[in-house]
């Protein structure tokens, strides 16, 4: 007795993972080109806007610098100056000695350290130093 016929086996077809991960993959490439085209247009548009806001910033300065007249001041009050009420200022020396703690301290000499007014004296003050100074451009 023979076997029965079996049917011609009809093959499956194949989905290899290749073929799937590499249409994934061109559908994410396009995506990604298609972000950054996006993003290349934004940039050139904010990029115009920015140009077109700098002229229009520059055309309203020009405008602006414009010389235009001065209204003329009204005249019909004159002006008198009011004397001060502060208290004027009241000259005094300038201190020649340095004070204790800038001092350098192997050189530590002071105003206290001097014997009184009389070294201060031979020191000439700030106005004798101009009046000298004017006094030998004057001669010269």
């Amino acid at each position: 007795m023979k076997p029965p016929v079996k049917k011609n086996t009809i093959p499956i077809d194949l989905k290899l993972h290749n073929d799937i991960r590499a249409v994934e993959r061109a559908r994410f490439a396009h995506q990604v080109a298609e972000k950054r085209r996006l993003i290349k247009q934004y940039k050139m548009e904010r990029e115009r806007q920015q140009k077109l806001e700098e002229q229009e910033e520059i055309k309203r300065l020009r405008k602006e610098l414009i010389p235009k007249a001065q209204l003329m001041p009204y005249f019909d009050r004159p002006f008198v100056p009011r004397r001060s009420e502060k208290q004027p200022t009241v000259p005094r020396e300038p201190r020649f000695c340095i004070p204790r703690h800038k001092t350098i301290k192997c050189c530590r000499m002071s105003c206290n350290d001097m014997s009184g007014p009389s070294q201060l004296q031979h020191l000439p003050s700030s106005v004798e130093k101009t009046e000298a100074l004017y006094k030998n451009r004057v001669l010269q």
